[in-house]
């Protein structure tokens, strides 16, 4: 395969590139340094795109409830009988013991489990109890989910 050789720029105006090295002439955007470009979203000083467009919502994300998600079909391979989070964090289903931890359907359970958990889809719920196991909703902090 052929490689183009890289373009040796301002090295001469037998290179081809010499003299303005491919900058054009003049202006703003020929300049080096500080005064060579402008920021991003300028238009040139007409008033930007971004402060155009009108502000919409809001971001929760300073207090939005995290969940550790646990599918059903991962609690079938922990051979505890209870299962909480602590043998979560263990099994290594859940990265910290401080998150709350959500249950979803997802896989099949073929033996009784207890399960502790700060949330239970309908569906995880009804796959744990049809395999007579039960699903016992932790409060955290005050509020139930």
């Amino acid at each position: 395969m052929f490689r183009t050789p890289r373009r040796r720029i301002g090295r001469g105006p037998g290179s081809g590139m010499g003299k303005t090295a491919t900058r054009g002439v003049k202006g703003q955007r020929s300049r080096s340094g500080r005064g060579g470009g402008s920021r991003p979203g300028f238009e040139g000083g007409q008033f930007p795109l971004i402060r155009r467009v009108p502000k919409r919502g809001f971001s929760n994300a300073r207090f939005a409830a995290t969940r550790a998600i646990v599918k059903v079909g991962d609690l079938g391979r922990l051979t505890q009988p209870s299962v909480g989070p602590a043998e979560m964090v263990a099994a290594g289903l859940v990265r910290r013991g401080t998150e709350r931890i959500k249950v979803l359907a997802g896989g099949e359970l073929k033996r009784s489990v207890t399960v502790k958990a700060h949330g239970f889809s309908d569906g995880a719920r009804k796959a744990i109890e049809l395999a007579g196991g039960k699903a016992i909703l932790i409060a955290r902090h005050g509020c139930d989910e």
